[in-house]
């Protein structure tokens, strides 16, 4: 069953200013595990000052940097969904989204998607990671939606959301990262309704229900085409 977008409060979550921004390329990551029975997902919140999203629970994530192109990683995209992100854009670049995914979710939370790995000092983005003896682990990625923010807002972003089970982090729990979100928590996934989140957030959280249940289920891409919002279903 293909979920449901609440296209108004997507308009309202990111009001438009007229101007001319092209999308950015960003990646989010999902993380889940079970307690007791109920799935739960790991979520923060923006931290009122920020011009985008301010005070909304969110995934965490960000943009590509340009370190991403070339960080070392444990293991590598599986084939389909690597196949999956080679429809819209290079490999290299595929890849790069990939590990963006898991450098903001260490930046944002201080939590460690990866295998442990000798300490190496290296320069650029990934010197706190790569400080950590932890190598990213692509392979407990899964892409699961992809979605374009409107025209004309403050900011744009032509994001990826990956999913991942908490089973392969190295340590399971938060911390307070670099302090973009203000609080973060495991959330059971039938208590999310009641966060303010984005409309984008909310739609993903449904995709995420439905994945647990049919993890291959096709993929959507969500954007605006002449003024309407779209959702096209990918397998």
């Amino acid at each position: 069953m293909n979920q449901p977008f609440d296209a108004a409060q997507d308009l309202a979550d990111a009001p438009r200013t007229g101007g001319r921004q092209r999308p950015k390329d960003a990646a989010t990551l999902v993380l889940t595990r079970s307690r007791r029975g109920r799935p739960e997902v790991l979520m923060g919140r923006r931290a009122p000052g920020h011009v985008f999203m301010a005070s909304k629970w969110v995934f965490p994530g960000g943009r590509i940097e340009r370190g991403d192109f070339s960080a070392a990683a444990a293991t590598e995209l599986r084939g389909a969904d690597a196949a999956r992100l080679a429809r819209e854009v290079p490999a290299r670049r595929a890849r790069a989204l990939a590990l963006a995914a898991v450098r903001e979710t260490f930046e944002e939370t201080g939590l460690l998607l990866a295998d442990p790995a000798p300490v190496v000092s290296v320069a650029g983005a990934w010197r706190a990671f790569r400080a950590e003896g932890a190598l990213p682990d692509l392979a407990a990625l899964a892409y699961i939606a992809r979605a374009v923010t409107p025209p004309g807002r403050t900011r744009r972003f032509d994001a990826r959301f990956f999913m991942a089970d908490a089973a392969a982090l190295l340590h399971p729990e938060p911390t307070a990262g670099c302090g973009e979100l203000d609080e973060i928590a495991w959330i059971a996934l039938d208590e999310t309704a009641d966060l303010d989140l984005p409309a984008i957030t909310r739609f993903v959280l449904g995709e995420v229900r439905a994945r647990l249940e049919e993890p291959d289920r096709p993929l959507p891409f969500v954007r605006m085409v002449r003024g309407r919002h779209q959702i096209v279903h990918q397998d």
